[in-house]
């Protein structure tokens, strides 16, 4: 994994063998993004037949399961990808561990492969929505760090880039991680797409000067009538997108959404530390003894949300419509046999 909590400055690979080190890795946003998040999962499920020789495989498996669940509870490609890995598990239980492991690999190796391609397709679907020498504004991180190496909103607009629209990114930097200005704008900057970073309170001021054709971000968990939790600040943008007459889309692969949750109110938001909030590369920036709050998503009501993009095409209102055919149509395509190479 490229550790992204070290990002612009250092760029440092690490080796992870072990569910165990995988899930700490989720914990602690080594590795972070809905769809990265999954991919990272099923490997670390994977992994489970490397130690305690001695335990059943089915335990072990389940006990791997279980550290890797109890990481972060927002992004539900987490479970949807340690479901699979389990169907895949309960096909091979009966084998040696090491023919356990090289099946589970090989399912990883699926979910990292489709994984990419989805964002793939999501991305050049997305690109019809934006109109050449225009600005976007995204929120956080939804590029190939967060998706398995392409992107969602990060993937929309390379997809226009590469179809040859020129667009320019105003790349919020998404306290207290700072996803937007270390990483989209790091990815960004990579790619040749011109992009500028702003504060978070400054969404508003070049939303409502017209300087903003269309905002675009990610999601972690979508619901079925497409109330979408993404990263602490993206309802806000939402709103003021909305009073200002300008589309807000949502990208993201169908793993991402949740037809088992019916509205927002029942995705789960991760709390993560005060300490997040109260200091700043190691330095404490508020007076000792005083609290904070640290909700790592927030909910857009899908009335404030023009479209959502996945890998089967746009969704439009009615969302548990929309999202229901995309699934349904993503299943099928999973269960289509792949043409030989």
């Amino acid at each position: 994994m490229l550790d992204q909590r070290l990002l612009p400055a250092e760029e440092v690979w690490l080796t992870f063998e072990k569910p165990a080190e995988v899930a700490l890795a989720i914990r602690e946003m080594v590795v972070r993004g809905a769809p990265s998040i999954g991919v990272a999962a099923a490997y670390g499920a994977a992994f489970s037949m490397r130690s305690g020789a001695a335990t059943p495989p089915a335990e072990r498996f389940e006990t791997a399961r279980r550290v890797l669940a109890a990481t972060r509870p927002t992004a539900v490609n987490l479970f949807a990808s340690l479901d699979r890995m389990a169907q895949r598990f309960g096909g091979v239980a009966g084998e040696p561990p090491d023919r356990i492991e090289v099946a589970l690999v090989e399912e990883a190796d699926s979910i990292a492969d489709e994984t990419l391609e989805s964002s793939r397709r999501l991305g050049r679907h997305g690109a019809e929505l934006l109109a050449g020498g225009t600005t976007v504004l995204t929120h956080c991180n939804a590029g190939g760090l967060a998706t398995g190496g392409y992107g969602s909103a990060l993937g929309v607009i390379r997809a226009a880039v590469e179809g040859g629209k020129a667009i320019r990114v105003l790349a919020s930097e998404t306290r207290p991680f700072l996803q937007g200005s270390r990483l989209t704008a790091w990815e960004l900057s990579r790619e040749g797409i011109p992009v500028d970073v702003i504060t978070d309170g400054m969404s508003g001021h070049y939303l409502s000067r017209g300087e903003v054709a269309a905002v675009v971000v990610g999601a972690d968990r979508i619901a079925s009538n497409g109330d979408t939790a993404n990263k602490i600040g993206t309802y806000s943008i939402a709103v003021l997108a909305k009073e200002n007459g300008v589309p807000f889309y949502v990208a993201a692969p169908t793993t991402t959404i949740d037809l088992s949750s019916l509205d927002g109110a029942s995705i789960p938001i991760e709390e993560r530390s005060p300490q997040e909030v109260l200091s700043f590369a190691g330095h404490p920036i508020a007076p000792a003894g005083v609290g904070a709050r640290h909700p790592a998503f927030d909910v857009t009501p899908a009335r404030y949300i023009a479209a959502i993009v996945t890998d089967e095409g746009i969704c439009r209102p009615p969302y548990t419509e929309s999202l229901s055919a995309a699934v349904r149509i993503a299943q099928e395509h999973r269960r289509t046999p792949k043409p030989a190479s």
